[in-house]
Parts: structure tokens; C-alpha cells; sequence
């Protein structure tokens, strides 16, 4: 099958990317490299570095005509969309429109979207089903339900079909350690170089920790389905940060104690997403338990150091 996939350069991009080679699909990956890797993309896949909000975007998918595309091509620093929501917007708004009308132009099938919990703002009602009111409470959550919208749109108007999973925290291999990274590379970096790790607040927020690869596997049962619509990707399971940064630094063998730094303005006290729907849907349920895969992420870390 021809697979395109914007973002496939970055963190779960590429190992998507990876995943769809090894299924014997034959892959496009559109990155700007602004975050992206070159040396990310697999080998088998060919590279197209280009803007996705620019008209390029569409003359590359009428000449490759994808059956499918993955849009995980996307702005996501969180406190640098409070700080720049044009640029956000333009990204994550201008890009995904420009995405959804290059398909209908390439005659494309199936557009399997990477949305996130962050449509859902801050909520005590926990886990998080994808029939809660949408209240998003920053310029990116805001962006990534205005993508679902137009998704949406675009499935009515134009027969594209349309599915946005809703990531929660993802975590793993690949993952950047700079800027808006999550905790857990963040940890794994300052752990495995003697540095001191800071939490924000006093580490008792949760989070809904997944795995790349059990993301991976929703986005091709995503591909693989004849289902459309919205379907949260996680673990249905809270984990407090304090518990994330244990079970690193036992990874690491690192004796430090964390240094507690002032909670961050705006952060979600708690969060889970319910993930009954894709099983029900997709047949898809997660397999890498944290403690696993957070002993993965250490010793990739470890490797790369």
C-alpha cells in the first residue's frame, strides 16, 4: 500500500515510519527537519523535506497519490503556543487543512489524525471518555480539536476518511530530551549524566503514560479498519510523577533525590484517557507495561549517551 507520513522524521513519526516498511508498505515521510532527524527515517522510506502548510505539500500528494496518510506532522511545545499561537496555528491549523485538501486532490482514502488529550483540558471526571465536553486550554489543544473539526468536514464533503487518535503521554526511543519532551526523557537524560532532576510541584500529578510502539499499533489498526471517528490512545491508568521518576532512577541505578521545583502554571493536576472505544473499534489495547518500557527508554538513552 502507498503510505505517506508527515512528521516521520520525528520521535513517533519514524518509528511509524519503521513499522509500515517492515509490513512491507511502501513509505513517504514529508519532515521539515526543524525537529525531525534525518537519521530517523528507515531506510526503504524516501524523504520529502517540505513545510506541510506550504503548496508543496499538495503537488508532492497529487504526484505520489498515497493510499493512506499519517498526519503526526505537527507543532507541539505546549507553552510555546501560549507564547505564539500564530505559529501554533499556522502549523497545526494551516498545515492540517492544507494536508486534508491535498488528499482530496490525490484522491488519498483514509487520513488516520495524531490528536491529543490536550483537547479535553484540565477534568477531574477520570478516565476521560471521547464523549466528554471538549474545554482545551491552551492554543495547541485548541489547534487539535479545530484539526478533528475540519477532519470531520472534510469526511462529509468529500468522502476522505477520517479517524484522529488522542494521544496521552507518550514516551520511549527517539524521544528528544530538549525543549517540551515529557518527563521521562527528561529524567532519563539527567539521570544517566549525573545531573540533578527537577519536579515540578510535588510530583504527586498524574499522567497517562504510553509507549511509542503500542502508539504505533493503534495507528495501523487505524489503517487497518474499516472504522472512522475518535479514539483516545493510552493506558486508562494514572501514574503520579514522583512514581515515573523511582522507577527511572532504578533503571539508572542513580541514587540522586529529585530537587522540587515550583508547579508550572496551567498543568493538569491529574489525567487518564479512557481506552474502551479502541478496543471495542480497533481491537486495539496496549501491551508495554510502564516499568518495561521505561527500562527500554534507559538503556536507548544509555546507548546514545
Amino acid at each position: 500500500m502507498r503510505v505517506l507520513v508527515t512528521g516521520g522524521a520525528g520521535f513517533i513519526g519514524s518509528t511509524l515510519a519503521e513499522a509500515l516498511i517492515v509490513r512491507g508498505h511502501d513509505v513517504v515521510v514529508v519532515d521539515d527537519l526543524s525537529r525531525g532527524c534525518r537519521d530517523y527515517v528507515p531506510s526503504g522510506a524516501t524523504l520529502h523535506v517540505c513545510d506541510i502548510a506550504s503548496i508543496d505539500l499538495r503537488a508532492l500528494l497529487c504526484s505520489r497519490q498515497p493510499e493512506v496518510v499519517f498526519h503526526l506532522g505537527a507543532h507541539i511545545d505546549l507553552r510555546r503556543s501560549i507564547a505564539d499561537p500564530l505559529l501554533d496555528t499556522r502549523i497545526n491549523v494551516l498545515g492540517t487543512v492544507n494536508l486534508l485538501q491535498a488528499c482530496v486532490e490525490a484522491g488519498t482514502t483514509r487520513l488516520v489524525f495524531a490528536s491529543s488529550g490536550a483537547v479535553y483540558g484540565d477534568t477531574s471526571a477520570l478516565p476521560i471518555k471521547e464523549t466528554h465536553p471538549l474545554r482545551p486550554s491552551s492554543p495547541y489543544g485548541a489547534a487539535k480539536q479545530s484539526g478533528e473539526v475540519y477532519g470531520h468536514a472534510f469526511q462529509r464533503l468529500h468522502g476522505l476518511q477520517f479517524v484522529a487518535l488522542r494521544y496521552a503521554n507518550v514516551y520511549g526511543p527517539r524521544q528528544q530530551s530538549e525543549g517540551e519532551a515529557g518527563v521521562v526523557a527528561i529524567f532519563s537524560h539527567q539521570m544517566l549524566h549525573d545531573e540533578p532532576a527537577v519536579i515540578n510541584g510535588d510530583g504527586a500529578q498524574t499522567r497517562d503514560f504510553v509507549h511509542v510502539d503500542d502508539v504505533v499499533r493503534a495507528n495501523i489498526r487505524a489503517m487497518e479498519t474499516e472504522h472512522v471517528g475518535v479514539y483516545n490512545v493510552g493506558t486508562g491508568r494514572e501514574t503520579d510523577v514522583n512514581t515515573v521518576y523511582s522507577l527511572l532512577a532504578r533503571a539508572c541505578g542513580s541514587r540522586r533525590a529529585p530537587i522540587h521545583g515550583p508547579a508550572k502554571p496551567g498543568d493538569a493536576r491529574r489525567g487518564s484517557l479512557d481506552i474502551r472505544l479502541a478496543d471495542e473499534m480497533l481491537g486495539w489495547r496496549p501491551q508495554v507495561e510502564l516499568e518495561q518500557g521505561l527500562s527500554d527508554m534507559v538503556a536507548y538513552c544509555g546507548v546514545r549517551r
